[in-house]
């Protein structure tokens, strides 16, 4: 690896950069036929009831083939999990892994509803959308023609799935995302703080995810 992006990929916060190289390494794997997307896609029939337990994991780094729409998702989701890990969530690693999994859990639960094979672009929209709630007055360029506040970010990179595939089901991932990203948001930033008081299962990682990351004596 040329010295250049070895430094770059160093400067990714842990979650992000183990993510996006499952997500790259899973595309580039498919590409070269070493396994197949039926090999890795998700449901609940060929997951638990063939036991093949892999596909609930394994949902989440696929965002499709090497394309145009993969470097798209790629770029957003990379750069605002990265603002987001590096902010809200820094030096706290375990709290941030545990925001992606409950989410990831959730979205697996709703999985059956909206019938994607593939769970890796739901995912990928909640820290984006975590973000632009918690930066609501950051302007944002969209590749330099438009600028828009933090807020609007989600909408306008559903439009923009929208417009690139030709078909508003190509955005309905993004949209399950936004969706549950909402809900992470009210969990953490509205009920937790101003109704409870205080840290949540839905705010703090377990003591034993915390340990795992070496974030516990």
């Amino acid at each position: 690896m040329p010295v250049g992006i070895e430094a770059w990929v160093t400067q990714i916060p842990p979650i992000t950069r183990a993510w996006l190289a499952l997500s790259v390494l899973t595309s580039v794997a498919i590409q070269i036929h070493f396994v197949t997307p039926y090999q890795l896609f998700f449901s609940w029939n060929a997951a638990f009831y063939n036991l093949q337990p892999w596909r609930a994991v394994t949902t989440f780094f696929y965002f499709g083939s090497l394309s145009l729409d993969f470097v798209f998702h790629m770029f957003f989701f990379m750069r605002y999990s990265r603002l987001l890990e590096e902010s809200s969530f820094a030096n706290r690693k375990a709290d941030y892994f545990w925001l992606l999994f409950l989410s990831a859990l959730m979205i697996l639960a709703i999985s059956p509803l909206v019938t994607l094979p593939f769970l890796s672009s739901p995912l990928a929209f909640v820290p984006i959308y975590l973000w632009s709630r918690r930066h609501p007055s950051t302007p944002i360029s969209l590749f330099g023609l438009i600028t828009i506040t933090a807020p609007y970010l989600p909408v306008a990179l559903v439009g923009l799935a929208w417009v690139l595939n030709g078909s508003w089901r190509a955005a309905a991932g993004d949209l399950v995302g936004c969706g549950v990203g909402h809900i992470g948001w009210f969990l953490r930033d509205v009920w937790s703080r101003e109704m409870v008081g205080g840290p949540t299962v839905f705010t703090d990682a377990p003591i034993a995810v915390k340990r795992l990351f070496g974030e516990v004596d």
